[in-house]
């Protein structure tokens, strides 16, 4: 039911009903016309044929004209099937059409009888002549006959049978039906050809338009070069396609934009919470030894002078470490809100390796630790020197602080593992000790997160090293992390190569 009902939704089904309707309805018109108009018309004309006879004649014996009036009667006797009879003023028949004259003149009689009785339907009347229509009553034939006096006193009779008119319009609407029949086929071929001329562009539009109310603006309306208002509507359609796309773009442009604004009012709203609570929280432990050590200076607690020196020594350390503390959270907090650029360009890794050794050979040297860099090679990589020296300079001194004697080994190893295929390089860093416990691997990555809490301040830590780490690498969206081996910690990262 509901497919017939989206049938008749088609412009090809309604194209093909209206066109089939109207022919239907000429048909109609004409079957009507032919049933009570034809056999009018039809008397209509015989009757003025009638009269037209009527002139001929009367003008040939008024006239006397120089022409062969049986020649032309009998014309138009076959031509119009009348049967003429001219009778002279001594009653004698001086023509008839009708070869078979006795027969002929039988009828003419018993017609012109009746004639002038008040039987029949009169036509026509005027002085000389008189027109009806009349059925005789022995053939059931009905005639048209005509009854004229001539100027010169002769007679003229003219009959025509009009029963042939009745079968000629069964015989008509015989033909009208069939015709009916071929012009619904004809109408169907011809549908079928202006559907897919007017219907399937249509069609065509239509599926357009709803693409464009879903969005999605990547059909086109074909243009052809045809100049019809089918063709104009899908110029129009296309050009409204454009513009709505075009404007579409801009606004998702703009909303784009503007969530890129409100995200980032945000992070730095949570960069902002996150650094007050960093830093209250990280900087109570300097504070209160300010705080104690000043108190102590101002209460004289220690007269001595070396003691004094002591107290200032430790007030000027703990602010050192809070305004190296203080920058490094806002450097943090800039990498990974993505608020700082890097300045990628092309630099020898092994070469930026050694001189972070270089910087730290005080440490080494504390610790007692060897130091092995395995790969010597060159090694060029693309990335930001400065935040690459900084992830490295934070591994190896991790690596120092964490560095312990095992199995009589004690020593740090730099290792570069290139691998071409994914166009990488693994740079490791592996120190002899203790491993970290599994719990803890995913936390040291955390910002202030210490293992150890006395010994990380012992040794000036602000436990925010590896969480540098993590921040630089994400912006790159390179691999890191750490694994425990069998005698120590490999730390690792991956760079790209630039070959």
């Amino acid at each position: 039911m509901e497919k017939f009902k989206n049938a008749f939704k088609s412009v090809r089904v309604k194209l093909f009903m209206t066109l089939s309707l109207v022919i239907l309805l000429i048909i109609l018109f004409l079957i009507l016309v032919n049933n009570f108009v034809f056999g009018q018309f039809y008397i209509y004309s015989k009757t003025k044929a009638l009269k037209s006879v009527y002139e001929v004649v009367n003008n040939y014996y008024n006239n006397s004209q120089n022409i062969d009036l049986e020649t032309q009667l009998e014309k138009m006797a076959i031509n119009n099937n009348f049967d003429i009879l001219i009778r002279n003023n001594q009653n004698v028949n001086i023509y008839t059409s009708n070869k078979d004259f006795l027969s002929t003149l039988g009828q003419m009689d018993e017609m012109t009888s009746r004639f002038n009785s008040d039987t029949g339907e009169v036509l026509e009347k005027e002085e000389y002549f008189t027109i009806k229509k009349m059925k005789d009553s022995k053939t059931s034939i009905t005639y048209i006959l005509l009854s004229a006096t001539l100027d010169n006193g002769y007679l003229l009779y003219i009959r025509i049978p009009i029963t042939s008119i009745q079968e000629s319009v069964r015989i008509s609407n015989n033909f009208l039906y069939l015709m009916a029949g071929f012009a619904i086929l004809i109408a169907a071929v011809i549908v079928s050809y202006v559907s897919r001329k007017f219907g399937d562009p249509i069609s065509e539009l239509n599926d357009i338009a709803k693409n464009m109310a879903n969005l999605d603006f990547s059909h086109k309306y074909e243009i052809t070069g045809a100049d019809d208002e089918i063709n104009n509507l899908g110029k129009s359609i296309n050009a409204m396609s454009d513009k709505l796309e075009k404007t579409i773009k801009q606004l998702r442009n703009t909303n784009i934009e503007l969530e890129k604004d409100i995200e980032e009012k945000s992070q730095i709203d949570e960069m902002r919470k996150s650094f007050i609570s960093d830093v209250s929280h990280e900087l109570k432990t300097p504070i209160a030894l300010i705080q104690g050590y000043s108190e102590g200076l101002l209460e004289n607690v220690n007269s001595d002078e070396e003691n004094r020196k002591f107290y200032a020594e430790v007030i000027l350390d703990e602010t050192n470490k809070m305004d190296r503390l203080v920058k490094q959270l806002l450097e943090l907090m800039k990498l990974e809100y993505g608020k700082r650029e890097f300045q990628d360009k092309k630099f020898n890794i092994v070469e930026l390796e050694k001189e972070v050794v270089r910087k730290s050979q005080v440490m080494l040297e504390e610790k007692q630790a060897e130091i092995k860099i395995k790969t010597l090679d060159e090694i060029n990589v693309f990335a930001d020197d400065f935040y690459i020296e900084q992830v490295i300079s934070n591994y190896l001194t991790n690596a120092i602080k964490h560095v312990k004697e095992i199995n009589a080994e004690k020593y740090i190893q730099i290792e570069n593992v290139v691998d071409v295929e994914k166009n990488k390089v693994r740079v490791k860093v592996f120190n002899t000790g203790e491993n970290i416990k599994e719990e803890n691997i995913a936390r040291i990555w955390n910002r202030f997160y210490k293992v150890d809490e006395s010994r990380n301040r012992a040794d000036g830590g602000t436990g925010i090293g590896l969480s540098f780490v993590r921040a630089i690498m994400s912006n790159y969206g390179n691999v890191y992390g750490v694994n425990n081996k069998e005698n120590g910690v490999e730390f690792y990262l991956e760079l790209d190569l630039n070959i």
